[in-house]
């Protein structure tokens, strides 16, 4: 019995346009599961779909706005037309926006209580709770599915300047937990994947100097993290498909799964 194997499923992955989801999409896809990517780049969508088929999976892309209920609602419906019900919802999307971001001249007190809000859409509204809203229950009704939502570091241990952000992804952390509670006599199992640090579009810019060496924050980080590196997108792929496979993870719910390279066993 191979444990990792995810032929006959369908896999929904919110925010799959992303550099980490989209490279979570074409990992559940090359384990057999038929994956659909939701997102608003159209460009990057197609573009990961085409990778997808190319490498013999089967794959569509749904634009479609996250926090927006209506157009979460129409996908879903494109999704089971297309593909079957769906099996698997993987909670990707997400962000900080740097007016909710404490710096030197942007302090605590003066935070823009609308890019704080704007997080908590990205990060905990459109990022869980109405995908779980629109496709949770589908799952339940279907008595077995995987919700995996994605959490990050600073949920546990809040860091320095993202503090909305932070604060944001703590929010996931508690509604992952709620749910696997709801749900888990009904057969949807729900955790949550954590990542360390891993580069992307909305943080490079707080790692690297113009140049491309890295800041100070950045040497704060490697020095934190016992691996001593930033993490790959390819390296979350096989604890997503642990938890999304329900031959190796059938008692697994309400878990956080840390792939962060020691970053949150380190002190001092």
């Amino acid at each position: 019995m191979n444990l990792f194997d995810l032929t006959g499923e369908v896999a929904v992955v919110i925010g799959g346009t992303g550099v980490l989801g989209g490279s979570l999409a074409e990992g559940l896809a090359a384990a057999g599961a038929a994956v659909a990517i939701i997102g608003r780049n159209a460009e990057r969508g197609e573009a990961r779909v085409a990778t997808i088929r190319a490498a013999g999976g089967k794959g569509m892309f749904v634009p479609a706005d996250a926090v927006s209920r209506d157009d979460l609602k129409a996908a879903h419906a494109a999704i089971r037309a297309a593909l079957g019900q769906p099996t698997i919802l993987l909670n990707a999307a997400g962000g900080n926006d740097p007016k909710a971001t404490v710096t030197d001249t942007n302090k605590f007190e003066d935070l823009s209580l609308d890019a704080w809000r704007g997080n908590f859409d990205l990060n905990l509204v459109g990022g869980v709770l109405l995908p779980c809203q629109e496709f949770g229950p589908s799952l339940c009704a279907a008595g077995r599915g995987s919700i995996i939502n994605i959490a990050s570091v600073s949920a546990h241990i809040p860091l320095s300047r993202v503090v909305s952000y932070s604060a944001s992804k703590a929010a996931v952390l508690s509604l992952t937990q709620f749910l696997a509670r709801e749900w888990a006599p009904r057969g949807v199992r729900v955790n949550s994947l954590t990542p360390g640090f891993f580069p992307a579009e909305q943080n490079r810019k707080l790692l690297f100097n113009d140049d491309g060496s890295p800041t100070a924050r950045t040497k704060a980080i490697w020095g934190h993290t016992p691996m001593g590196r930033f993490g790959r997108s390819e390296e979350l792929v096989g604890a997503a498909v642990f938890l999304a496979s329900e031959k190796a993870s059938s008692f697994v719910t309400g878990t956080d799964l840390k792939v962060d390279g020691g970053f949150l066993a380190q002190t001092i």
